[in-house]
């Protein structure tokens, strides 16, 4: 499988996942991954058999939430603020298929997080009503990605968002709108914009947030010999973002190019080990920081597939979660993705 997309997605290689494979470790251990992807781009397919067969590769998933990327099922018709309306109809769909019992116990997209363009203001109202419209009970939130830095290299030129994005008044006004439909918001920023969330989330704190991607760390470019000083920052930044009782953050997104672990530059794909001895000091510090109720663990799949196989992912953080409690498991592995996704019957 190749990729022909963003420079900062590495392309999967399934003859190169296939070097390292891995029983399950604590294969009864539920799992909610709340954090994923389905499209189908130009030598890039990842639908419902892609998901369904890393789901199967021997984690007990019970649950999937889906994720927006804004790059397949979009409406080709209508009005350009309403085509990201059609994803949602998409991963409805593809829930609907699951919650058949065809495909098995797990439900994937059993909550479903879709796009929109905030900084429309009071106008971006309709377009959250058609999501919802459009997700049945399963349309949890927004997100709206926010990623900017100064270098151009860090950017992906599929979004064009201002570094004061968070700020502006018009993107607070459809911020707003998110509070009165009772929606929450998934946060995709990089680790130097974390301030910006937490006045966001000061100003509105009736909206339920969730930090993706363990804060955007960058070790790339202008960051790539800077690891002790992104680390320290990054953490000053999560403690204090941690103070906003309305975020919670979640673990995963390491296996993207952003972050310079470089993973997918080896002869062979790595194992859990290589992969917890990475991640720890990260996600460790997440943990400290919001503690285990505000935490979950995420796959990023396909995007972070580029480094690691779901299995191996999986059993990455299994290792890391290994001297915590069974309630904080608890909460790691699905209940704080059932808690803030408000899924029935998992919650």
């Amino acid at each position: 499988m190749s990729n022909s997309g963003h420079q900062h997605q590495i392309p999967v290689c399934e003859d190169w996942l296939a070097t390292t494979r891995e029983e399950a470790l604590d294969p009864g251990q539920p799992i909610i991954d709340p954090h994923h992807h389905l499209w189908d781009q130009p030598g890039w397919r990842y639908l419902l058999d892609e998901l369904l067969a890393d789901l199967r590769s021997g984690h007990d998933v019970r649950a999937t939430v889906y994720v927006q990327s804004s790059r397949s099922m979009l409406r080709a018709e209508g009005p350009p603020a309403m085509r990201a309306v059609g994803e949602t109809e998409f991963a409805n769909g593809v829930a609907a298929m699951c919650a058949s019992g065809h495909y098995g116990d797990v439900r994937a997209c059993a909550g479903i997080v879709g796009a929109a363009d905030l900084r429309l203001g009071d106008a971006v109202r309709p377009v959250l009503e058609a999501h919802l419209r459009a997700g049945g009970d399963r349309f949890r939130g927004i997100r709206h990605i926010a990623t900017w830095d100064p270098d151009p290299a860090m950017l992906n030129p599929a979004y064009q968002p201002a570094e004061d994005m968070l700020d502006s008044p018009e993107f607070r006004v459809g911020f707003a709108r998110l509070a009165e439909l009772g929606l929450s918001f998934d946060a995709w920023l990089y680790f130097h914009q974390i301030p910006r969330l937490a006045a966001l989330a000061r100003a509105f704190p009736q909206v339920p947030i969730v930090l993706n991607h363990c804060g955007g760390v960058l070790g790339i470019g202008r960051y790539a010999s800077r690891r002790d000083a992104v680390f320290a920052e990054w953490s000053a930044n999560l403690r204090d973002l941690a103070g906003c009782p309305n975020v919670m953050v979640k673990l995963g997104g390491l296996g993207m190019r952003l972050p310079g672990f470089g993973f997918e530059a080896r002869d062979r794909a790595p194992s859990s080990l290589e992969l917890a001895e990475a991640w720890r000091p990260w996600m460790e510090r997440c943990i400290e920081s919001f503690g285990a109720a505000r935490c979950m663990f995420e796959s990023n799949f396909p995007v972070d597939k580029g480094s690691y196989a779901y299995a191996v992912g999986w059993n990455a953080m299994k290792r890391i979660a290994a001297s915590v409690s069974a309630e904080e498991k608890a909460d790691l592995f699905w209940r704080s993705a059932a808690r803030f996704y408000r899924l029935p019957g998992l919650a």
